[in-house]
């Protein structure tokens, strides 16, 4: 039987938080309104059936109800593609109902196999760049295709939003923050607030309240930057100096964190004081090392709770039956919150300490934390958003750090232009200024490469609204193409998959997959981009996109330039590797990165290496 795939059309004022009552609800009318029509045919016809009978009867009426439905709906759609004269979206076509077979395959699959690949070999079977996996009935857009991706966050913005069915998965987790809210939750100055089901007005702006603290004047100051790279550095230099190799995904994580916490809060979170992983003996945490202390705690429940999320948007509509007694998430918020909720209140108590006296100062002496407080009274709107700025501030450059260090490791010659662009730029001790790091092409040229081959945000949805529209003629490099536009169901998710559409030959080149800065210095080559800017979005397009990423090359750019003035060599320690995280052996048959791939990318709302990054640094010229 084929459930209604959205809900929350049907009951628009119900809060995120109750998934289960929704999930209850949409049973309720599946299954009773079969029952209610069958009761009245049998009563209209005057037809009367032993009890021993019904069952069977109900179940017939019921599939016979459903595959009408599903006629009539099918109807609705061709009718709709044909008043946008849009063609369907390829459809995904199993062997079993609802195509469950291609579901079980899919999250079988996700366990070894390399970053989005279950995602790549569907549109190579199928030979196009967006699909409709059509999983348990439910429309589910894929794509690959720059034009939509485009589209999606770009010139049809208006036409979509994150949907009702993310915030449901994330609700416990980042609740109403930046990345959990649409429309005047997100934009407007006086947006609006779910409270028992009814809406109201909070004085909490969302992206317009963070944009002034990421202006040229506060991320060009490299105070912090210089504070937290050297705790960094004598950290790596310490383990060096006895010969053990660093986990640096786990390193950049708390470097970054403690950056941002004194960016944000004006407090230094400290997690670079805490125990460190152990080579050979740490074990594989949920996106990284795990460590066994206080700031282990948080780190674990943070990537847990990312870990799950990314789950249930595998499963998709009928997640919460996994989680009916439950919320997997629960454990994990109720630790993050035991480490923000302090802060928080420490914040709130600073402000009325401060209107106590009739002191008020300018945006521009706040931080982040005391503009969010003097902006609501709310402890948990305040929470939320510093959650997700956390999340957006540690993953996303910690993942562009560690992947750049996996380049300078396997490729020693870009370790080597990097050193001497640094050399000539900064000296061997100087500090790097906003101006310096503008004159590091090469490093742009590293960086934006890293980007390219592993965005932090491999994978991202969107929902269309409760109107149907037309995504632009898909790529026509593809057989299936015949320059219509794409009919795309109202009310349906898209996920668009930036890792693949920059990896994409058709608009790369056939080493679209060859790790390869100078693209980004030849002009012949760097025209393909320039002509086509959507093929490259890291840091997302649109009104959404990221408004901290200058924040995040800047301290990127620091932090590498501190590290090549010290050290000159970098090698992998695999030999350290904790069980099960090296890629498999299968991978070295199969086409692509995977084949020659040293670490084993994966993704849980943000990219990581499985198991983390192990590295040795030394410094030849010391020697």
């Amino acid at each position: 039987m084929r459930l209604r795939q959205k809900g929350f059309e049907f009951y628009p004022d119900m809060h995120p938080r109750h998934y289960r009552t929704r999930l209850f609800l949409d049973f309720c009318r599946a299954l009773g309104l079969p029952s209610v029509a069958l009761s009245a045919l049998l009563w209209s016809t005057d037809t009367h059936l032993h009890w021993c009978l019904l069952p069977l009867a109900y179940l017939a009426f019921a599939i016979t109800w459903a595959i009408g439905k599903g006629a009539r709906n099918n109807l609705l759609q061709s009718r709709e593609a044909c008043q946008l004269d849009a063609r369907p979206i390829p459809r995904v076509v199993g062997k079993w109902p609802g195509n469950i077979d291609v579901l079980l395959r899919m999250l079988k699959a996700f366990r070894t196999s390399y970053v989005l690949d279950v995602y790549l070999q569907l549109f190579e079977e199928y030979h196009c760049t967006t699909l409709n996996t059509r999983i348990l009935w439910c429309d589910n857009i894929i794509t690959m295709d720059q034009e939509h991706s485009k589209f999606v966050l770009a010139t049809g913005f208006q036409q979509f939003w994150r949907g009702r069915n993310q915030k449901e998965r994330m609700e416990m987790f980042l609740g109403e923050g930046i990345f959990n809210r649409d429309d005047e939750m997100w934009k407007m100055v006086c947006p609006c607030r779910y409270v028992s089901h009814k809406i109201e007005p909070n004085p909490l702006q969302h992206r317009s309240i963070a944009r002034p603290f990421f202006a040229r004047e506060r991320i060009s100051d490299f105070e912090d930057f210089e504070r937290y790279t050297s705790r960094t550095l004598s950290l790596i230099s310490g383990l060096s100096s006895s010969g053990q190799p660093c986990e640096v995904q786990d390193l950049f994580a708390r470097f970054t964190l403690d950056a941002a916490s004194e960016f944000l809060f004006g407090r230094n979170l400290d997690t670079l004081s805490a125990t460190l992983p152990i080579p050979g003996k740490t074990a594989i945490g949920p996106k990284g090392s795990a460590t066994h202390d206080s700031w282990g705690s948080f780190a674990q429940a943070f990537e847990q709770a990312q870990q799950i999320v990314t789950t249930r948007a595998r499963i998709g509509y009928f997640w919460p039956l996994f989680e009916l007694f439950e919320d997997k998430t629960s454990p994990h918020t109720a630790a993050i919150r035991r480490w923000l909720d302090p802060i928080v209140k420490e914040a709130l108590k600073g402000k009325a300490r401060s209107k106590a006296a009739g002191v008020t100062s300018p945006v521009g002496q706040k931080t982040f934390m005391q503009h969010l407080a003097d902006s609501t009274e709310d402890p948990v709107l305040i929470r939320d958003q510093l959650l997700s700025m956390l999340l957006a501030s540690r993953d996303t450059t910690a993942c562009l750090l560690t992947f750049v260090v996996y380049f300078m490791a396997v490729h020693p010659e870009v370790a080597r232009k990097l050193r001497a662009e640094a050399l000539q730029q900064c000296g061997a001790h100087g500090a790097p200024t906003y101006e310096s790091i503008r004159n590091l092409k090469y490093m742009r040229a590293v960086i934006n490469e890293t980007l390219r081959l592993f965005p932090p945000v491999p994978l991202n949805v969107r929902e269309c609204r409760s109107a149907a529209c037309a995504l632009p003629p898909a790529d026509p490099t593809y057989p299936c193409d015949d320059g219509r536009p794409l009919y795309m169901p109202r009310n349906t998710t898209i996920m668009y998959l930036p890792l693949l559409i920059q990896r994409n030959p058709a608009l790369w080149g056939p080493d679209a997959d060859t790790f390869d800065p100078e693209r980004w210095l030849d002009p012949g080559r760097l025209s393909r981009f320039l002509a086509n800017p959507s093929m490259y979005a890291p840091f997302s397009a649109g009104p959404r996109i990221c408004i901290g990423q200058e924040y995040a090359f800047n301290e990127a750019s620091y932090l590498l330039v501190r590290l090549l003035q010290q050290f000159d060599t970098f090698t992998l320690a695999s030999d350290v590797q904790p069980e099960g995280s090296l890629p498999p052996t299968e991978w070295k048959e199969r086409r692509g990165r995977q084949a020659i791939e040293r670490v084993w990318p994966q993704a849980a709302m943000t990219l990581y290496i499985k198991g983390g990054l192990w590295v040795r640094f030394a410094n030849s010229s010391a020697q």
